[in-house]
């Protein structure tokens, strides 16, 4: 997701640099605007935009591996557009000195490649509005949910509606199987029926649609995603239906073509 998300703000004309711990070799030869140095990131670094995994990477980028908030003192705002849980982000704001936004984004890497993510926005509406160029450079949907925790709150709601989606397709699609009935013509007709969803209707483009569940994949991001809401359920909620949506993500096997 970072990649395409930095394509798109260097074509947008802005002063970016990417950095990830895989070898920029990874991007391809022709590679100029990625690096797997910290020391190599502009010290004069304003706004730091943080797409890597769950909440260990967070830790590690901003903190200990490869401490950026020590590196980038002239830092004014991080904007951290993972899918993680609301409580680390509430958390998050009091252990850094400039603003935190959250920026949680929607669309899988198609959309990312496309430059139509959704962003779920939490923060200041001055702040939004002074990151909205950044935002716009990169996605087509925009949701101010509210201040800093807020748009990572409706994230990992709208990803608990995602994977349900994800796990019940699936099975759709494996009884279909069985009842012999053939997959394009069945996602044909959930496209335009009472049955649509977001998977169904993008499944010759998601990356991940026919993914077996592993923990370093896509499909592993999902359980991780429902994990982060449970953290964030209410007092006395009902967890039955997401520990079951957890399960069954967890049994997705590959499913070929």
């Amino acid at each position: 997701m970072g990649e395409p998300m930095l394509a798109a703000l260097c074509a947008a004309g802005f002063d970016a640099t990417g950095f990830d711990v895989r070898d920029p070799s990874h991007y391809g030869p022709d590679n100029r605007t990625i690096t797997d140095d910290p020391e190599k990131l502009p010290s004069d670094t304003k706004i730091l935009i943080s797409v890597v995994r769950d909440i260990a990477q967070t830790e590690a980028l901003l903190f200990t591996d490869q401490s950026l908030l020590d590196r980038l003192p002239e830092l004014t705002h991080v904007v951290i557009s993972s899918t993680l849980s609301p409580r680390y982000i509430s958390a998050l704001k009091d252990r850094i000195s400039c603003t935190v936004i959250d920026a949680p984004m929607s669309g899988a890497a198609i959309a990312a490649q496309e430059a139509r993510l959704s962003f779920m926005l939490g923060g200041s509406d001055s702040d939004i509005d002074y990151l909205m160029p950044l935002f716009s450079a990169m996605g087509a949907h925009f949701h101010h949910m509210g201040d800093t925790g807020a748009g990572m709150a409706a994230k990992v709601l709208n990803n608990l509606l995602a994977a349900t989606n994800t796990a019940t397709t699936r099975l759709v699609l494996d009884w279909a199987d069985a009842a012999q009935i053939d997959e394009k013509k069945l996602l044909d007709l959930i496209h335009t029926s009472s049955g649509q969803n977001w998977l169904a209707s993008g499944f010759e483009e998601i990356e991940f649609a026919r993914d077996g569940f592993a923990d370093d994949n896509t499909i592993g991001i999902l359980k991780k995603d429902v994990e982060s809401a449970l953290d964030a359920a209410p007092p006395g909620a009902d967890t039955t239906l997401p520990e079951t949506v957890i399960r069954h993500i967890r049994a997705l096997k590959p499913r070929s073509r």
